[in-house]
This record gives C-alpha cells, structure tokens and sequence, in this order.
C-alpha cells in the first residue's frame, strides 16, 4: 500500500527573490512528519518506525545527495527525474516532529515550486512510502514495522 503525508510549508518570499535574484539555491526548512499522531490520513506513525527509517534515509539517499522529491504528489512511489524539484539535504528530530531542509533545485520544476513561493502560495510537502497498516479504530490505522 502506497501511503503519503501531506504538511504545508511556509517560505520567506524574501528568501525567494533573494534566491532568484543573486542565482542561488533556495533552502527551505519545515517539519516534514509527526510521530505519535494522527495525521489528517488517519494515520499514526509510531516513532521507533519513523526513527528507524529515517536514519537509513540520512544514511543513504541524503548523504549521498539523492533525496530527491517531486514536484507533484504522483501516485507511484518511484521518483520521476522529469518532476523533480528538490532535494534533501538534512534531516532532524526535535521531539515527536520531523524536521527537513529541502534545496530547491533549478530544474523546470524547481523554478515553478519558486514562483509558487515567490507568490505567497503554501505548498505542501509530503512524504511517500510503502508499507501496511493496521486499523486501531474507525478511521484510524497505525503504520506497521514493514
């Protein structure tokens, strides 16, 4: 099963005309998931999970510079090199909240997430996955060890 969490981010229109106008990288930070609550899916993610996880994507796909994300929320959980938009240059825990750092890059679809920022729009981001759940009560389901 194919499972995606949504979180707005807010961004500094500054920081965004700052970026467009001097040719740099936008770096954008936000909380990226929770654990221990239910999101608006009706899912939980127990922390031990989300640490777990985590720790090999740092390991991985951040270190080595591959942490890329797409512009759209597409429905498959292989990344498109067309969409991409950014990448994942650091992760961190503050309590139950997951904190990311996303480098906007100066791919087509990187150039339209700025104007999107640069316009004052809150985009989302979210996170994909696979994985079972089990349902906890109606509408509630906990994300499972796979």
């Amino acid at each position: 099963m194919l499972l995606t969490e949504y979180r707005p981010f807010q961004v500094d229109k500054q920081l965004v005309e700052r970026s467009i106008k001097e040719n740099k990288p936008l770096t954008v930070k936000g909380i990226i998931q929770r654990a221990e609550a239910k999101n608006q899916n009706g899912r939980i993610y127990p922390k031990e999970i989300l640490l777990r996880e985590i720790e090999k994507y740092v390991m991985g796909p951040v270190k080595e510079r591959r942490a890329l994300g797409e512009l759209d929320h597409p429905e498959s959980s292989v990344i498109n090199l067309q969409n991409v938009s950014h990448n994942i240059v650091e992760i961190k825990v503050k309590g139950n909240d997951i904190y990311g750092t996303f480098e906007i890059l100066s791919t087509p679809a990187g150039n339209i997430l700025k104007e999107l920022f640069r316009n004052g729009i809150t985009v989302g981001v979210s996170s994909r996955g696979m994985g079972s759940v089990k349902e906890l009560s109606e509408g509630t389901v906990e994300v499972e060890d796979d």
